[in-house]
């Protein structure tokens, strides 16, 4: 039998290739079909506009290799690994399914992270073989990130990240079903960043033909006010003594941008708590267009109420930034100017720190790493459960702690969701010998949802409903978000 598949887009053919799944379960093999562009390069004229579709080509494309990635250069040391690949087609995606004859498959579109800023679609750990082992269509897709993807210019579209994935998702309404796929059940899922980008397209009414369930691995929102992203525009602009249009952003080389941009992004004590109640300062825009209103205002107003949600988080996203050095250096600041630095509020700390006495007892650092995590990312769950009232709303905490670190940590659960504990560098985030059992429900609760809408745990009801532990063992818990609840 060949190793290789082809498939018709409407754009072209593609060639792509068989591959083993593993875990000794469902399909035996699956293709891949990777880099197929979605979109013109955006470079020249094109750098700083709204994506345009790829044109067609003549003859067979391959899609045999990972292709250009926005992420540039060595990224160095990150948690999760994801490789920059060189080149000007930046705007592609990979596509993975069980069998390209087949018809109405169940479809994942997976949206990386990174802080809008990094990340890549070509990791290892986002590799679907295993989703497709199992009857899924997987696609991850690539879009603008940083300055050219979320930076305001005067006389520029806005968003023009958000555009890509707007433009990728419709490719795969128009696609799918040549690789087996059904464009009626699409489910959207990211981590981290990944995980703001789907709330986003959650609560924007432009994109809600475009999918059909929303799954959120510890998604950090964007909604960057208009005010912000125009001054950060203007002021990165101003750093680069050019005017701020297109024309005259231009002007800069890809490095120069993205040497400007490190600078004006760089995170310093001082900006600490601006970062906790804003966010990053490139990301989403509420931009009038796209983003009429910040994304929990369109979702209390009842945008994607029809769309089963499953959104969580890990114990312990950022806990890892104090450990070391920090450790020892937090030992000797006062809880009160700790609690004062995060921004909890002094009428409601008795109360926060009651509910968390577990971690407490650990000392500044865990403490330190449990409240930035919880302002940033276990506060966004039970909000956007109460934002979203009687829409069907599944609630998870992801809790097993680390081999490596002894707590859940930022991106651990990603390659439990994926079933890719083989995966490379896996041993530095999780240790050694992490779980197949946990692996198995993780990913078994996303496989239940993407195919029949349900995890398989009860829905949330009221503030203190229900909730999926992962760990060892996963449990069923009431008001398992009930450390946060000071916080909102």
């Amino acid at each position: 039998m060949t190793d290789f598949v082809e498939v018709q887009t409407a754009a072209g053919r593609v060639r792509g290739r068989w591959r083993p799944t593993t875990g000794g379960r469902g399909a035996p093999r699956s293709a891949a079909f990777l880099g197929i562009p979605f979109a013109e390069p955006p470079t020249g004229d094109l750098r700083f506009q709204a994506p345009v579709p790829k044109a067609p080509w003549e003859g067979v494309l391959d899609a045999l290799e990972f292709a250009a990635t926005a992420q540039r250069g060595d990224p160095g040391v990150t948690l999760i690994p994801e490789p920059s690949v060189e080149g000007d087609s930046t705007l592609n995606v990979n596509v993975f399914t069980p069998d390209p004859t087949a018809s109405g498959l169940p479809v994942l579109v997976w949206i990386h992270g990174g802080g809008y800023f990094a990340g890549s679609p070509a990791s290892p750990w986002y590799d679907g073989r295993n989703f497709t082992r199992d009857g899924i269509v997987t696609v991850s897709i690539s879009y603008r990130l940083g300055f050219d993807g979320f930076g305001w210019i005067e006389d520029a579209p806005s968003n023009r990240g958000v555009r890509d994935w707007l433009l990728a998702l419709e490719w795969v309404q128009q696609n799918i079903g040549a690789f087996g796929g059904d464009p009626s059940r699409v489910t959207i899922a990211g981590q981290s960043a990944g995980g703001g980008a789907v709330l986003t397209l959650l609560g924007m009414e432009k994109a809600q033909h475009l999918f059909h369930g929303v799954y959120t691995i510890s998604g950090a929102l964007g909604d960057v006010s208009a005010v912000r992203a125009e001054a950060f525009g203007l002021a990165l602009a101003a750093s680069a003594g050019v005017p701020p249009t297109v024309a005259g952003l231009s002007t800069l080389s890809e490095d120069r941008l993205l040497a400007l941009q490190k600078k004006a992004t760089q995170l310093g004590p001082s900006s600490m708590t601006t970062v906790i109640d804003e966010g990053l300062p490139l990301g989403p825009a509420i931009d009038g267009d796209l983003l009429p209103r910040p994304t929990r205002e369109s979702l209390r107003a009842g945008i994607g109420a029809d769309k089963p949600l499953v959104i969580g988080a890990t114990d312990d996203e950022f806990t890892m930034a104090f450990a070391g050095g920090a450790a020892k250096a937090l030992r000797w600041v006062p809880q009160s100017v700790l609690l004062n630095r995060f921004g909890v509020p002094k009428r409601i700390r008795a109360e926060y720190l009651a509910a968390n006495a577990e971690i407490v007892r650990l000392g500044k650092a865990r403490l330190a790493g449990r409240v930035l995590t919880d302002r940033m990312f276990r506060t966004t769950v039970p909000r956007i459960a109460a934002d979203r009232a009687d829409a069907p709303t599944w609630l998870y905490r992801f809790s097993w702690p680390s081999g490596r670190f002894g707590f859940a940590e930022h991106c651990l659960d990603v390659p439990f969701f994926f079933d890719c504990l083989d995966g490379p560098a896996m041993e530095a985030l999780a240790g050694p010998n992490p779980p197949q059992t946990l692996a198995d429900e993780v990913h078994g609760a996303a496989v239940s949802f993407i195919t029949t809408g349900d995890p398989g745990w009860p829905l949330r009801e009221g503030d203190a409903g229900i909730v999926r532990v992962f760990d060892e063992p996963t449990r069923d818990v009431a008001d398992a978000y009930a450390s946060v609840r000071a916080l909102l």
